[in-house]
């Protein structure tokens, strides 16, 4: 059933070491977006085992959830492959684990029809979720209609809210494992990277081409910033280096191919980080990193920000599409954002 009031219900029950489960399947920045809602659980339950249910290629990323216990994982590639013998091994093998472990509490940050199901079929005394469509909510002893216009993380905190935690001060806290800031660490030496100098990681592609300031226009802020003193670091993907070889013709060092926890360790080792919409710009929020964000203007403007620093969003002129954002208009938010560091 579905709730839309904003009346704040009574605190529910958790009893001592109890189970809670939190499920997010996809993707990068919107399973960072649950982390905050996460520090909140553990807020409220102090003593409760907290599992988180995800896509098993983001097992690393949530396994860095310090306040996550237990990480279990779906192997969605079953799905896609539409093999039916496997995709019914994996669907029992979850459902028969998930029962197993008797949830006291089942909260659905995805709000999908398969996690919708699946947070039901718990049979989770409760069980809370972001509805996307009415039907689902169904599923649901406390469902919270998703409001696209607001930041996901917040609507993340407001289901939380809304079923009763209290949530007095919002933390998002990223940690990275030693090991990988080792590995980063050596990566910045073979890179001819001092870290007791400033150094500018751009992250220069999206997961959507449409979401991409052009490469040229990053090629060009390198260069002027290269010329002013700073380290230059191009991040991006596996799949991303061959784009990236103009920039490794001009000289800079290039990241691409690098681990997703190593490429996020790199970006916590620079100063300031600079991308459009995607992953690592929001784990680098999510490590305290300042970063210069660059979006296309959207019908719901206060949606696309890093969380909790809606000032550090470049917005393109309305109609103009991500690529109208002048070269010059980012050298001067890059600029703010060293000297706001020094």
């Amino acid at each position: 059933m579905t709730d839309d009031s904003p009346a704040v219900k009574a605190k529910p029950f958790a009893p001592p070491g109890a189970r809670v489960l939190v499920t997010r399947f996809k993707s990068i920045g919107d399973i960072l977006f649950t982390l905050p809602a996460v520090h909140a659980l553990r807020e409220n339950f102090p003593a409760a085992q907290i599992t988180f249910l995800t896509s098993k290629e983001f097992a690393p990323l949530v396994g860095c959830f310090r306040d996550v216990n237990d990480v279990l994982t779906l192997d969605r590639s079953a799905y896609r492959r539409g093999n039916i013998l496997r995709i019914a091994r994996e669907t029992f093998s979850l459902l028969r684990l998930l029962r197993q472990k008797k949830f006291s509490l089942v909260v659905d940050l995805q709000g999908y029809g398969e996690t919708a199901l699946i947070t039901w079929l718990t049979r989770a005394p409760q069980r809370w979720g972001t509805v996307y469509q009415s039907m689902r909510g169904y599923a649901y002893t406390r469902g919270v209609t998703r409001d696209p216009a607001i930041h996901p993380a917040e609507g993340n905190l407001l289901l939380l809210q809304q079923c009763g935690l209290s949530i007095e001060f919002v933390r998002n806290e990223f940690v990275l494992p030693d090991d990988v800031l080792a590995e980063a660490r050596k990566l910045f030496g073979e890179f001819g990277l001092d870290p007791a100098r400033p150094v500018l990681f751009i992250q220069p592609f999206t997961s959507s081409p449409g979401k991409d300031w052009p490469l040229k226009n990053f090629l060009e802020l390198a260069n002027h910033w290269r010329a002013a003193g700073v380290q230059i670091l191009f991040g991006g993907g596996p799949g991303e280096r061959s784009r990236l070889e103009p920039a490794a013709r001009a000289g800079f060092p290039v990241s691409a191919g690098a681990p997703l926890l190593v490429s996020a360790a790199l970006a916590k080792l620079s100063t300031v980080v600079i991308g459009g919409d995607t992953g690592l710009s929001h784990m680098a929020v999510a490590m305290n990193k300042r970063v210069v964000f660059l979006v296309g203007a959207s019908r719901y403007p206060n949606r696309f920000y890093p969380f909790r620093h809606p000032d550090w969003k470049i917005v393109s002129p309305a109609g103009a599409g991500i690529s109208g954002i002048t070269v010059p208009t980012v050298i001067d938010a890059c600029k703010t954002a060293f000297e706001g560091l020094t």
